[in-house]
């Protein structure tokens, strides 16, 4: 096992607010331990509030009964906060569940031609 495997640091930029958080996710004896830094008074209060977290019960969860949504329904007055998407996928990658890959959410243009390579793609 390498000297940083079942760790994980995952940075969000959460947009508008200009707001960043640093998570760090490391795994030990199958539960996950977090510690968050942040510009956010909100998340901050969300992290005050988190316990270590098995790593397969939070990613298979369904979203109403994550415990990282959980605590943000209780601190996070945003629902389009992009912090929790990242807790849980830095929770997925330190717990062994998951790979390192970069994520975004990206604005595109009425006129943009944007091609799916996979999956559907439903419109209204």
């Amino acid at each position: 096992m390498s000297e940083n495997e079942g760790e994980c640091r995952v940075l969000v930029d959460a947009g508008v607010c200009k707001m960043r958080t640093l998570i760090t996710a490391k795994e030990d004896m199958g539960m996950v331990h977090l510690d968050i830094k942040s510009d956010c008074p909100n998340v901050l209060k969300l992290s005050w509030g988190l316990q270590p977290i098995s790593a397969y019960s939070e990613v298979e969860a369904n979203i109403h009964e994550s415990e990282i949504y959980g605590l943000a329904d209780e601190c996070i007055p945003h629902a389009a906060c992009p912090v929790m998407a990242g807790i849980i996928k830095a929770i997925e990658v330190a717990g062994g569940l998951g790979l390192k890959r970069d994520c975004s959410i990206r604005f595109v243009d009425p006129d943009e031609d944007v091609e799916i390579s996979r999956g559907f793609l439903h419109n209204h």
